[in-house]
Parts: C-alpha cells; structure tokens; sequence
C-alpha cells in the first residue's frame, strides 16, 4: 500500500523549504532567501506516530520564474496538490494575509482535502497573537510554527499524525528488501530528469533545455519489474570557476551526498558533445569514493554515426580509471536499454556485495605473485604474506607484507586487475590495503 502523502503548499518566500527540513529532520531540500528556488517536488520519509507518511515539498504558487519555468513549477505544485491525502498550507506571519495566500485558499477549498494551516516564521512569543489573522482563510486557527529555531515542530508531528490516523497502521515486513538506490549524476543538459521521468513513468521533475532545472537532489521511488528501487535525480554540474551564487554552492554539495548514499552511481554523459572537464572532475569524485559506476551514454538516438566501439577507447581514454566500469550506450527520450542499464546496476550492486573466504583469497595471491614478483627495492625484496578481505561495498582486501612502501603503483595495479579477473567482481571498485608485518612466524604466535 502506498503511503500517506503529505504536501507542503503555498506562495513563495513562506519558509515551505525550512519547514521540509525541521520535518524530516534532514536538510534536505535547499533553503534560500530568495523567492522561487524550489522547482520541482522534493519527498522524503518521516515518522508520524506509528505510520511512516511520504512528505513533499513544493515550489511557490504564483511564482514568476527567471528562467521562464513558471508553468513547469505550478504543474509540479498542481501534481503534488492531487497526490496528497493531507495539505499543510503555510503562510507567513509577519507578512499578514497576501493576496497569493487568498489564491491558495481557494484553490484548497476546491480540493476539499484535509489542510492544516501553519503559520510560519513565527520566531519569538511575540508573533503568536498576529496567527489569528489567518482565521480567515477558512481553515481553521494556524498552527504558530518557526521551522527556523524549531519552534512548535513537534506539534505539527502530532497533528499530521492525527490527519493519518485514518489510514491505519502499516509496518512494513522485517524481512522486506531495501530498494536500490541509484544516484543519476552528470554535467547539465545531459539528460538526468528525462531518465529520472522514464523510469517513474510519469513527469515527476521539470525537464527543459534550460542548463540548471534541477537544482535539489530529488528520490523517486519506482518499480522494475518486481524489484523496487530509488532514482536521486541530482543538479548537473558546471566548472567550479562558474559556481558563485549559494543555489550552485549547495547544489554541487546535494550531488556529492547523493553519490555517497547511493548502491550504484549512473554517470550520465551526452554521447552527442565531447568529454568535459566536468565529466572528468566528477569521474574522480565517483571513483574517490569507492562507489559502483555505470557509464551511460545518453542519447544515442541522436548521436549520428557513432561507432559504439570507437567511442569506447575514446570514453576510456579520456576517463582515466574507470576502465573496469560497464559502459552502455541509451537513450533516456526513448527508453532504448533503459532496462539493461537496471540490469547492470543490479550485477554491480550484487558483485560490490561478495566476499571471498581468506583460503580461496591467499590461493589466488600466490598464483599472482608465482606469474610475477615484485621488484626489488634498495636490495630488498618485497613479500606478501597473505591477505585477507575485511569489508564490502567496496570490496576491501588487506595484504600484509613486508615493506608496504616498496610495492610500487604498478605492481599494485597488476594485483588489483589480476583480482578483479579471479573473483566475481571485476566490474566494480576494489579497495587494495598494504599493511606492514613481521611475516608468518608472528601471525603463528597471535
């Protein structure tokens, strides 16, 4: 059964994004001063009693976008308004009742849906006495909230509590899979939210050839084929000389986390344009992180002539480490092997997931060393003694050697790809550990 949703809705600058954060209490959704930063329909889980509800934040009714996205924006507000099974219309308290805030009124007196009225930025003591303004508005006394300093968060809980109460109790089984999360990340235009669209099946973020649309890092749950899984539509990135407003600041940072918390990371590039700096700064980052990447070439469709195996040596050229990613080439606007790229992130999520037991690792080690030993090194010769692997996701293989400095990068290299060809994970990062040790004698004793 789908959960509860609960959408956050009003006119701009009301603190519909600060409200968001106190809720879930994450910082989610980027907060800023300005009017019409919140584009699309931002979601994330929350706990309400017994019941976990879904919570959307939403952009401004009424709000002229710079960009020309006004129309995009009301649509993403009007899906949200039709999704939800409860409303939380915030207004300002300061501000008093705006003529905007008359416009949401009406446009909620139409739904005839559930709405708690919050009034917002309600800092101090002081301001409480102006939220029975509001009255007004025919929804009832507002609720006085700050979501800046936290004030009355914990009775907005309990009041979104109550307006699900009539939807029961539902605990999800002990035993259910977590769904795959796949972060989508790329440099602007190269066609993320397009993906993100197909896969939800429907216009769950604004797509436009506007560079910039998305700004949040945004989870959109979705079904393939009986397995569940979480798309992160991400901001696209530009060269970090170009990033100077606060908007760009949080939006590269949003990418970043989206990266760290994702199973498989799906890096988007537009097979139609060149490698970018930006592609390449955000290949190190993926791979810095240890994370398992596909390569996607977005829109084959519309890349003329292209020889897919030419455009591999080219990709891998230009993309230096990522040699052992899956590349596949798709097209988002049709859905050409949208399918085949969820196969592969779910083989990589499985082979970041294997652990060799330490018998089978070491006979493997001495088949490597037995085909090639490494140099020595000032008259000494290094030994490895034996390895172990102590984690997954990445898999992570401790050697303990003799010297650890003497092993140079290439012989490592050579250790790492002779891995990933003996055991089941050769398309995903390794993490290689040299440790130091006194040999087999000590490891006897211990």
């Amino acid at each position: 059964m789908p959960l509860p949703k609960i959408a956050i809705v009003g006119r701009p600058n009301v603190g519909k994004s600060s409200l968001f954060n106190a809720l879930v209490r994450r910082r989610i959704a980027i907060e800023d001063p300005r009017a019409g930063i919140t584009r699309d329909r931002i979601s994330a889980e929350m706990k309400a009693g017994k019941r976990t509800v879904e919570l959307i934040d939403t952009g401004g009714v009424g709000i002229v976008d710079a960009d020309n996205l006004s129309e995009h924006v009301e649509q993403q507000i009007q899906f949200a308004m039709q999704e939800a099974d409860v409303i939380v219309f915030t207004v300002d308290v300061r501000m008093g009742i705006a003529t905007l805030d008359k416009v949401v009124a009406e446009r909620l007196r139409r739904l005839k849906k559930p709405v708690i009225l919050v009034a917002n930025k309600t800092d101090e003591k002081k301001f409480e006495s102006m939220t029975s303004e509001f009255h007004a508005l025919g929804f009832g006394d507002a609720m006085a909230v700050s979501a800046k300093e936290k004030r009355g968060i914990h009775d907005l809980r309990l009041r979104i509590e109550e307006a699900v109460a009539p939807f029961g109790t539902i605990e999800e089984p002990a035993t259910a899979e977590a769904p795959l999360k796949i972060a989508i990340v790329g440099k602007r235009n190269a066609g993320k939210s397009t993906l993100v669209n197909h896969l939800a099946r429907e216009v769950r973020v604004i797509v436009s050839d506007v560079p910039g649309t998305t700004r949040d890092s945004i989870d959109v749950p979705f079904e393939y084929d009986g397995k569940r899984y979480i798309a992160i539509d991400t901001a696209g990135l530009r060269k970090a000389r170009s990033v100077r407003e606060n908007v760009d600041f949080y939006s590269v940072h949003r990418t970043q986390r989206s990266i760290r918390r994702a199973d498989v990371t799906v890096f988007l590039i537009d097979a139609t344009s060149k490698v970018s700096e930006v592609d390449k700064k955000l290949a190190s980052y993926i791979l810095q992180e240890n994370k398992p990447l596909i390569i996607a070439l977005n829109k084959y469709d519309l890349a003329k002539g292209i020889d897919p195996d030419k455009y591999r040596k080219y990709i891998e050229n230009h993309l230096t480490g990522l040699v052992f990613a899956p590349m596949v080439f798709i097209s988002a606007a049709t859905g050409f092997n949208v399918a085949g790229l969820l196969k592969i992130a779910c083989d990589l999520h499985e082979q970041a997931q294997y652990r060799a037991t330490t018998g089978e690792l070491n006979r493997i080690i001495e088949a490597i060393v037995a085909r090639r030993r490494p140099r020595a090194a000032g008259g000494r010769l290094p030994k490895i003694y034996y390895a172990t692997q102590t984690g997954v996701v990445p898999p992570t293989i401790v050697f303990f050697v003799s010297e650890p400095k003497v092993f140079d990068s290439n012989y490592i290299r050579y250790v790492e790809n002779s891995l990933r060809h003996a055991l089941p994970f050769s398309e995903v990062p390794l993490k290689i550990v040299f440790r130091a040790s006194k040999g087999p004698q000590k490891r006897k004793r211990a």
